[in-house]
């Protein structure tokens, strides 16, 4: 049996990794790992994603290594990679796992599947989540998707062959200086408490904590960005970048699930909440893949309107200026200002609290999706962009297919942190503003400003838009499309290849039922 090639992208890991076990089966196993130039000058990465990547890379190369084979480690284009390694390795086949990556990396698949042909190459690559490839129509698409979650997950291997007599250079694991790009805050430079740590041991230790613990209040906790922080998995950049599968963390789930029905019939008391609570996060994983389906059935999501019919409706309203202060945390609104600074030096918020920066990024300030979901793509250490680029059109309201939710950046101060306790961390301006004007410091009196050492204009900024107005527009620009016989048409197509149901569609006048 010939040398066989592991093509490592977002798959960072040896535990249920299936292109690995598919490797072994096949004879001796290189593993690779190329840092492409395109890739990384990408619009979409980060210092922070290649941080991550770098990390998680140190571990699992001595993950190979004590199980006796290597990870070669290159950088520069990939089929000239490998058109090098196949002068001097003579390898027989890749294996890799399929991924529903941006525009660039799905152009570079097709690239590397024409060199395979063309060198006379096998290339074997296979599912990773429950996305389902050259999937013909959403009918049925959950039982696939049930199918692949519930087959059992493939154990970390003992050993992985290594083909004998042959020395390749493995190549060091560059540094971001090396790679030639500037940290960003939240990088070890410049170490911050909150910074998730990388790696499948980190990934592992993730979600025995969440099962064990942290899970028993989830579905309370995941809206709010205080509670959030320990009540939320924090799965997601394991998930983004391969340290854990997900067919792991579903059987896992569903075992301690049954774990604590078993206790319950034995008498032992625990929190009612527990068990509806890891319900919830089952569907959750569920939507995540649903949404990654999208963008792997229709590449150009990343910046192309869902529903052709929006599109280009706020590109008049592009504003550099606006732009960087919604970017900066500079906006006037406590909650938005909170999320941005967050995100900045931790790379991480809560679901909700993303979704009322997407709807107040296009519909308060009116800037194209695009512009928002770029700025958020880089500042979301879990970045997939199967998930970033179909949600951020579903909170711009840009699919037809779901309900329009614009979210008030006042209001949510008041549900989700009345108490000002995530706000006065990352907006330590409003430290001695009371409880009454936290959501609006601005309705504050000058009197009341210099009692809260807070001057509006000067400490804090003004807020960039007024709610009501900049509400009101939103929903009437929204609303002119939405009306339209041509927005109608739209989200039937669009409902009919992206929509998610159980049963089949049934076309209808009025439109798609269901979103």
């Amino acid at each position: 049996m010939g040398l066989q090639i592991l093509w490592l992208k977002r798959d960072l890991r040896v535990d249920d990794h299936r292109a690995l076990a598919q490797a072994i089966e096949h004879g001796p196993v290189l593993g690779l790992f190329v840092f492409e130039d395109g890739l990384i000058e990408h619009h979409d990465t980060d210092a922070a994603h290649l941080e991550w990547q770098i990390q998680s890379l140190q571990e699992l190369r001595e993950a190979f290594r004590s199980r006796g084979s290597e990870i070669l480690v290159r950088r520069g284009e990939i089929c000239e990679v490998l058109r090098d390694l196949r002068r001097e390795l003579c390898f027989e086949a890749i294996h890799a796992h399929e991924e529903t990556g941006n525009l660039w990396t799905f152009a570079r698949d097709r690239r590397v599947a024409e060199f395979c042909r063309r060198e006379n190459v096998g290339l074997h690559e296979t599912w990773q989540f429950g996305v389902v490839r050259k999937l013909e129509t959403r009918d049925g698409w959950s039982k696939l998707w049930d199918a692949r979650m519930r087959s059992k997950p493939i154990p970390a291997p003992d050993r992985i062959p290594s083909p004998e007599g042959l020395a390749p250079d493995p190549g060091a694991i560059p540094s971001l200086e090396d790679l030639g790009v500037a940290p960003t805050p939240r990088t070890p430079s410049h170490s911050k408490a909150d910074v998730q740590t990388p790696g499948e041991a980190a990934g592992a230790l993730t979600l025995e904590s969440f099962l064990s613990t942290r899970s028993v209040n989830y579905r309370a906790d995941m809206s709010t960005p205080v509670a959030g922080w320990e009540g939320c998995s924090r799965l997601s950049p394991h998930l983004a970048w391969g340290n854990l599968s997900m067919r792991r963390i579903q059987h896992e789930t569903r075992a301690r699930s049954a774990e604590l029905k078993a206790q319950r019939a034995d008498g032992l008391d625990f929190p009612k909440t527990w068990l509806p609570s890891l319900s919830s996060f089952q569907s959750r994983l569920r939507w995540h893949c649903h949404f990654m389906q999208k963008l792997e059935d229709q590449p150009d999501l990343e910046s192309v309107e869902m529903n052709r019919a929006y599109a280009g409706i706020r590109d008049d309203l592009r504003s550099k200026e606006t732009l960087e202060r919604y970017r900066s945390g500079q906006t006037g609104y406590p909650m938005v200002d909170a999320c941005m600074r967050c995100l900045h030096e931790t790379g991480w918020v809560n679901f909700r609290m993303r979704a009322m920066l997407v709807s107040f990024g296009t519909h308060h300030l009116g800037q194209p999706w695009q512009d928002i979901g770029r700025i958020l793509a880089l500042l979301f250490n879990d970045f997939e962009p199967g998930i970033h680029y179909s949600q951020t059109q579903m909170q711009a309201g840009v699919t037809g297919i779901n309900t329009v939710r614009i979210y008030s950046p006042i209001k949510q101060v008041t549900d989700q942190d009345p108490e000002g306790v995530f706000l006065k961390r990352w907006v330590p301006e409003l430290e001695g503003v009371g409880k009454k004007f936290l959501p609006e410091p601005h309705e504050m009196s000058e009197a009341e400003q210099s009692n809260a050492g807070c001057r509006i204009g000067t400490d804090y900024p003004e807020p960039i838009v007024d709610h009501k107005t900049a509400y009101k527009a939103a929903r009437d620009r929204i609303w002119a499309v939405k009306k339209t016989a041509e927005a109608r048409e739209e989200s039937q197509r669009v409902y009919e290849k992206h929509g998610s149901r159980k049963r089949p569609m049934q076309r209808s006048r009025s439109g798609p039922k269901r979103g």
